[in-house]
């Protein structure tokens, strides 16, 4: 159990995403902790927890300084931490409830890439507006008074609810993986795998199954799809497309070439289709193996 936490300082004036998420994340394990932004060092030494400032880091003092000379250390891929990376080194894990994977995938996914824009190591990080563009707009323009420190809570608030939907997706890709592994073992045909509800599957069967061709599982209305299985992640080119003479098709044009009757559907590229029943739509996964 983490000792008791009473008080978080980091420093006042303009704010950015890696203090601000660092703060959003320890009070998902410290709610009613107190906040103090200052550059008081007498204050700042006896807080609790001190996040990028103070010139010093030192995990088991809680000490999480990126500012000093020489920096804090770097990721095995280059990439140097911040104070969010640091803080998350030692809480990480007791933040994700415990889990590893998912703990691991928020380094990957969302830690890394704040770290990375607030030191400049901006090699390999996506174009675009960023997240930490997006907190760094909390602060108020010169044309505005607003207080930064309100403005520093109003980011807060925002930060821990992007945080909490991280938390959510890395562990339903987690709890996924695990779900997806299991169909791929009790398929009774490993070229077609069969999912009782849907799940991300694409990265588990790409790592799993090398016969997989396509997959079987119900759509959220009710009714059941066949989907392609690419040859890799985020490409267009398919282990093997559906029947040519399906493409675009819907309603009674697709039943009338499949004959089935509850045939729904077939993408132009012919890489999902459907039916309103499972047998059917396993009956197009037939159809589709031996075209």
């Amino acid at each position: 159990m983490t000792k008791q936490v009473q008080v978080i300082a980091t420093h006042n004036g303009n704010f950015h995403a890696d203090d601000v998420f660092a703060v959003a994340a320890l009070k998902h394990i410290f709610p009613s902790v107190e906040l103090i932004r200052t550059r008081d060092l007498d204050v700042i030494a006896k807080a609790d927890i001190v996040l990028d400032v103070g010139g010093i880091y030192d995990a088991e003092k809680n000490r999480f300084d990126h500012h000093q000379k020489g920096g804090a250390g770097a990721r095995e891929n280059g990439i140097p931490f911040s104070s969010f990376g640091l803080m998350w080194k030692k809480y990480g894990l007791e933040i994700c409830a415990g889990n590893q994977e998912v703990a691991h995938s928020l380094d990957k996914n969302l830690v890394s890439a704040i770290d990375a824009i607030d030191c400049g190591h901006v090699e390999g990080v996506a174009t675009g507006i960023s997240l930490s563009q997006t907190i760094s707009m909390f602060n108020p323009t010169w044309q505005e008074k607003d207080d930064l420190n309100a403005c520093f809570d109003e980011a807060v608030i925002f930060a821990s609810r992007i945080l909490t939907r991280f938390i959510a997706a890395a562990s339903g890709g987690v709890n996924a993986k695990t779900i997806v592994a299991t169909a791929i073992e009790k398929a009774a045909d490993p070229r077609v795998i069969v999912l009782e509800q849907y799940t991300p599957w694409k990265t588990t069967v790409l790592k799993f199954s090398q016969d997989a061709l396509f997959m079987i599982y119900p759509s959220q209305t009710g009714e059941w799809r066949i989907q392609t299985v690419p040859v890799e992640l985020g490409s267009f080119e398919d282990r093997k497309k559906l029947p040519e003479s399906w493409a675009g098709l819907s309603a009674k044009e697709l039943q009338d070439v499949t004959g089935l009757e509850d045939a729904m559907f077939c993408h132009n590229g012919l890489f999902i289709a459907g039916c309103a029943s499972f047998e059917n739509t396993m009956k197009m996964a037939k159809m589709a193996l031996d075209y």
